[in-house]
């Protein structure tokens, strides 16, 4: 890594503690897609519902929608490398369970259901301690926005390779092997947060209550603007837009008439319009306006949405699915880096769960009304208005948006003339 950490691209690899922590949320991330991919599609393959799959989705998801801000909190209070081993500890558990489940063949849906909220409930303390801690495993602020961008390409490449992975050990293997190798997954993370030399935790000093550190969360953005529109606009597209995901088996089964490598192609061609972003938007300018840019992006997935929702030839539908990954990590990932560049130390932890918040409760919520809708008028309809509801939003927050430079990066960027600015949820 000495070679790497020589170039700007690469810089956030200067500091040791973020290299494990790289190495290993990469290994968990591969188990994460691998899992999400099975779950899915043992759903589908059992019900054949385009709801259950958004019902699958909900039950993930929606836990954290009620509890992020507590992990927020959790995370501004308390020990974040305490949480983050607990909550991986928990997980191994979770994937373990349903590979019994599987493996012995005594499962039903309200087993899957409800260990999919159990995840949720994990995810909503893991989340916001894990993206906090990218803050204190550097050396430097300046190298955040670097850092961000090597996190999120990481994140679109196992959204790339895990799905296509899963779809082959699905039809060698069967799902149980699936949720084998994410239990294990999560010891990488262990690993890599035992392996760091941190300095001795000192717990802050609480004066508030719980639900006045809750108060004054939401309070902070209602006076920042500049925060608090972004993640308005997210929880939007969330529940509008992005839930388009819960519709790729009905695609794959029976749009495409495939099986679950067909599932598993789609999901990595969104995920190689992932890394593509990634790799674009490394090279913005100093001093971009990135509240344009993300604007820019909801077009382009509302675009790859329309073009994708009624194609039915298999690769010119994945060269949409490309443009759709692009547009989607592109405008999750730029309210990541305007969220944390702006938040101050003390109102991080709390900023990015509210963002998660927007996040996790909006898409479960999502995903049932485009799995119910796609009931009624079929799955290329619904999508096709996924995508020209993205347009819509991108023009109606254009105006609202529209302040010149108004979340810049020269601050974080020291003298470079070029910084990654990104990250996946």
């Amino acid at each position: 890594m000495a070679g790497l950490s020589n170039m700007s691209m690469f810089k956030a690899f200067r500091s040791s503690n973020y290299t494990l922590y790289f190495w290993g949320r990469s290994v968990s991330q591969f188990g994460t897609w691998m899992q999400r991919t099975a779950v899915v599609w043992v759903i589908y393959s059992l019900t054949h519902s385009a709801f259950m799959l958004g019902l699958t989705i909900f039950a993930e998801q929606f836990p954290s929608f009620f509890l992020s801000i507590f992990g927020g909190i959790a995370a501004d209070r308390y020990n974040r490398y305490t949480i983050i081993e607990l909550c991986q500890v928990v997980s191994m558990i979770q994937s373990a369970l349903l590979a019994v489940l599987v493996m012995t063949g005594h499962y039903v849906i309200w087993e899957i259901l409800t260990l999919s909220v159990l995840l949720g409930i994990i995810n909503a303390f893991d989340i916001p301690a894990r993206q906090a801690l990218i803050h204190e495993v550097l050396y430097e602020e300046s190298d955040l926005p670097n850092a961000l961008s090597l996190t999120s390409a990481m994140a679109s490449l196992a959204k790339l390779l895990g799905p296509a992975l899963s779809g082959i050990i699905l039809e060698k293997c069967g799902a149980s092997i699936c949720f084998l190798l994410n239990a294990a997954s999560f010891g990488g993370v262990m690993i890599s947060v035992m392996l760091m030399k941190l300095p001795a935790y000192k717990p802050p000093a609480i004066k508030k209550k719980v639900f006045a550190d809750l108060y004054e969360g939401f309070a902070y953005l209602v006076k920042t603007p500049s925060i608090g529109l972004v993640i308005l606009m997210l929880a939007i597209v969330s529940l509008l837009v992005m839930p388009y995901d819960t519709l790729i088996p009905v695609y794959a089964k029976v749009i495409f008439k495939g099986n679950a490598a067909t599932f598993g192609y789609i999901t990595s061609f969104i995920g190689v319009g992932a890394v593509c972003g990634t790799i674009l938007m490394s090279f913005l300018k100093k001093g971009a306006n990135l509240k344009m840019h993300l604007l820019v992006s909801i077009v382009i997935l509302g675009l790859g949405l329309i073009a994708f929702s009624h194609t039915s030839y298999f690769p010119l539908a994945m060269l949409f699915a490309t443009i759709t990954g692009f547009g989607t990590v592109a405008q999750g990932t730029l309210s990541n880096i305007i969220i944390q560049s702006e938040s101050p130390h003390e109102m991080r932890g709390r900023a990015i769960s509210i963002m998660i918040m927007a996040m996790f409760g909006m898409l479960p919520i999502g995903s049932l009304v485009v799995g119910a809708l796609s009931q009624k008028i079929g799955a290329p309809n619904t999508l096709l208005c996924q995508g020209i509801i993205g347009l819509v939003i991108a023009a109606v927050f254009f105006n609202i948006l529209r302040i010149p430079k108004a979340v810049n990066i020269p601050a974080l960027q020291a003298d470079e003339t070029e910084e990654a600015i990104i990250e996946k949820v």
